[in-house]
């Protein structure tokens, strides 16, 4: 980075020589110059001799794409053990790999009654220990009437835009009439509804029958999970969806089968979305079996949905993307220490291995942007696919309403690559990476790639060769939402009933950012979208 100082007005950052990345398209440079002032995005173009800067960025003609949008990241939330992670070290993780906003989870326990005070808890979990911007999801494990029909207009109104519904897990499961109860809330209110999909009673009785056969080593929890179960469960789910007329996301997609209950229900133009997961697209489940070393290795790569079985399982999730099945590429960052006696080592605690014991997780907030890119280099999807799942799409859909696009007026969330040709690929250890985790199940893929800078509202918080993460713990602010962006409810149903939902409508819902609003009216106008004042 340097100076850069010819006359005319000042920003405060200058990026020169980079080729910007859309979900759309490409601009190369000269007219590819990108000026940042108060955390914005001013203008795009050719620049250079136009604005002095403080700060300039030679990206040496390299992609600039969006800053990371991880959507699905578990922080500070204990959940059948200790929860490796807080809001420091994921976000110090995240900012690290190139994400600039997590979208975390707020877990109302079973006992809760209210889902007020669990928001606030987390806001206080959050506050001042965050590098980068971030929201919340709020995950109903006891959706009472007074929840669903006051609490979560509230939610709305404090601009938390999504809830999380799980059909597995006991004790947290819903039953479906709850998950439809939901629902009709949801479609009224535009908020997005988030579904685990695997069948429960499946579940349970193959994990019955498997410790009845004193098979209770990590790798049968990939076996206790069939992938048809998720397939049931996904089907399910979208029938619930297609009743209400409400937009869901499928979360953390593993199996071909429920990606493609999801394609066709899409073909009708359904709102469905579904997220998939690094995870799902480069490990398999031999990766639960002892090593020679450690016979309870295996419970590192234990998650739900499991790792699945061949290679033919990773390409069909690969292919997802590429068409376009998958609206997401999220982390599930959901991590456990390995050797912690309240991480993954609970799964031996009664001194035999328990698989169900286990809690279920990977790490992953750091390696979900560098993993996706290498599918561009692998030829598995364009760069421009790239940005729009794990940028753009996270945005729109969650209501992130100045994220995930480079665009005047949009927050200068950006992140700057090497040119490939002159990076020197490494293969990943774990002690290169910034979390609070013992281990990586990506430990010994090669990377062609990672993020050289990672800007947030402006401001470098990674810089790869000039001391790694530079940014501070208290940088990072809560961003109220706006209602889903992409697909909405399309006003059709089964037959001639019509749900109608008796809950508080807000008068007021949350509109986008005034600056953003600026800058769309000046490029309206023909100008070229600059805006704070300059």
């Amino acid at each position: 980075m340097g100076s850069y100082t010819p006359s005319g007005p000042e920003c405060d950052l200058l990026i020169t020589n980079g080729v910007i990345v859309s979900a759309s398209d490409l601009i190369y440079p000269p007219a590819s110059d990108i000026a940042i002032k108060n955390g914005k995005i001013l203008c795009i173009g050719s620049l250079q001799g136009l604005f002095s800067a403080q700060k300039v960025v030679d990206a040496d003609g390299a992609y600039v794409t969006p800053g990371g949008v991880d959507t699905h990241v578990h922080l500070d939330q204990h959940i059948n053990g200790a929860l490796g992670d807080n809001f420091e070290n994921g976000t110090r993780s995240a900012i690290a790999g190139g994400t600039t906003s997590v979208i975390t989870f707020a877990f109302q326990q079973k006992t809760e009654e209210s889902v007020l005070p669990v928001v606030e808890a987390y806001h206080k979990k959050a506050a001042g220990l965050s590098y980068c911007d971030y929201s919340f999801h709020m995950i109903l494990t006891n959706p009472t009437k007074t929840i669903v029909e006051e609490e979560l207009p509230i939610l709305v109104e404090q601009g938390i835009t999504s809830v999380k519904l799980y059909m597995t897990y006991d004790p947290i499961k819903l039953r479906d009439r709850q998950i439809l109860d939901i629902m009709l809330a949801t479609r009224a209110l535009g908020m997005t509804t988030m579904i685990h999909a695997e069948n429960s009673d499946m579940i349970d009785l193959v994990i019955e029958q498997l410790y009845a056969q004193k098979k209770g080593d990590p790798y049968y929890h990939a076996i206790s999970r069939p992938k048809v179960a998720e397939d049931e469960a996904t089907y399910r789910a979208i029938s619930l969806a297609q009743l209400m007329d409400t937009p869901i996301l499928l979360v953390h997609i593993s199996s071909a089968v429920a990606a493609a209950h999801i394609r066709k229900a899409q073909t009708k133009l359904l709102p469905i979305h579904a997220e998939t997961c690094p995870q799902y697209l480069y490990l398999l489940k031999d990766g639960l079996r002892a090593s020679e070393h450690d016979p309870f290795s295996g419970a590192k790569c234990v998650c739900s949905p499991p790792l699945r079985d061949s290679q033919a399982d990773l390409d069909a999730l690969w292919e997802g993307i590429a068409n376009g099945t998958f609206t997401t590429v999220s982390s599930d960052h959901c991590p456990f220490s390995y050797n912690h006696p309240l991480g993954k080592q609970l799964g031996m605690a009664t001194g035999e291995s328990r698989f169900t014991d286990i809690p279920n997780g990977l790490p992953g907030v750091e390696t979900r942007v560098p993993l996706l890119y290498k599918g561009v280099q692998d030829g598995k999807i364009t760069i421009q696919k790239y940005v729009e799942v794990a940028s753009t799409n996270p945005a729109r859909l969650y209501g992130l309403s100045t994220k995930g696009t480079i665009a005047a007026g949009y927050d200068a969330d950006l992140c700057v690559w090497y040119p490939d040709a002159k990076f020197e690929s490494f293969e990943l250890q774990n002690d290169m990476l910034n979390h609070s985790i013992d281990y990586t199940p990506f430990e010994g893929v090669k990377f062609g790639n990672w993020p050289r800078y990672t800007i947030s509202r402006g401001q470098v918080v990674w810089d790869r060769d000039g001391g790694g993460v530079v940014g501070t713990k208290s940088h990072g602010k809560f961003v109220k939402r706006i209602k889903n962006g992409l697909k909405q409810p399309r006003g059709r149903f089964e037959n001639e009933w019509i749900p109608e939902y008796k809950g508080r409508i807000p008068a007021k819902p949350a509109a986008a950012a005034p600056e953003l609003a600026k800058a769309k009216e000046a490029t309206a106008a023909g100008g070229v979208g600059v805006v704070n004042g300059v």
